[in-house]
């Protein structure tokens, strides 16, 4: 690993032309979205968010895991400059976004080329009927006004898994780039932190986060919040 400043980093995405950015929690904060370890504070540590997110929570206790899913929805959120350059990058250079987060504002920021690798909270759907339903009727009741069946977020939970496609297409918009830019997040969560082995040989690889994180193979890194790199992108 090695340490660059932000304004080198910021140098790099302008210099070049194919770019795939992997994002996480930290890009959506200054936007006024909680991190992933803000969760655990909502309960009080009496159940863990990965109980409450999970398919057995989703089948066995719906209303709790409903009550849940609703403090997860950030619908006055807005994109912040992170989200806006990436979607910008995209008029001048083959750019491809794989985010780990569910909170639609890659997609709000205009990002064409976006693969929700852990599906959005603004898609939902009836379990029973297989209808599409607006996030808006599911914030006011997870029971389908039409056949009383269960609706709930296309996310993926924890105990499913990952639809082919999706893998499929994160992997191809990791082979395409010729830098690959890590952006707030930890690392940590497969199969998310398994694409960088499907990135070019020769690709060059950049993290920006806080805290500092495991890469396989040489990169180099920032330590910052992402806004101090797009700000001079």
């Amino acid at each position: 690993m090695e340490k660059i400043s932000a304004e080198k980093a910021a140098a790099k995405i302008q210099q070049a032309k194919r770019i795939t950015f992997l994002t996480g929690a930290g890009v959506s904060t200054p936007s006024g979205v909680p991190d992933y370890r803000s969760l655990h504070g909502i309960y009080q540590g009496l159940e863990t968010p990965e109980y409450l997110l999970s398919h057995t929570c989703m089948e066995q206790e719906p209303e709790k895991f409903y009550n849940f899913v609703k403090h997860i929805y950030h619908p006055a959120a807005k994109p912040n400059i992170i989200h806006e350059k990436m979607a910008a990058l995209e008029k001048t250079k083959t750019v491809w976004v794989v985010s780990q987060n569910i909170d639609g504002l890659h997609q709000a920021a205009g990002s064409q080329h976006l693969v929700n690798f852990h599906g959005s909270l603004y898609d939902c759907y009836c379990r029973k009927c297989g209808k599409n339903v607006d996030w808006h009727d599911y914030l006011k009741s997870d029971r389908h006004e039409n056949c009383g069946g269960q609706i709930r977020p296309r996310i993926v939970l924890y105990e499913e898994g990952f639809a082919d496609d999706v893998l499929l297409q994160a992997q191809r918009a990791m082979g395409e780039a010729e830098l690959v830019v890590i952006v707030g997040t930890s690392f940590q969560v497969h199969p998310f932190c398994d694409l960088i082995y499907y990135k070019q040989k020769n690709a060059e690889v950049l993290a920006i986060n806080q805290t500092e994180i495991a890469v396989p193979g040489p990169y180099q890194f920032v330590q910052a919040n992402g806004t101090e790199v797009f700000e001079q992108v």
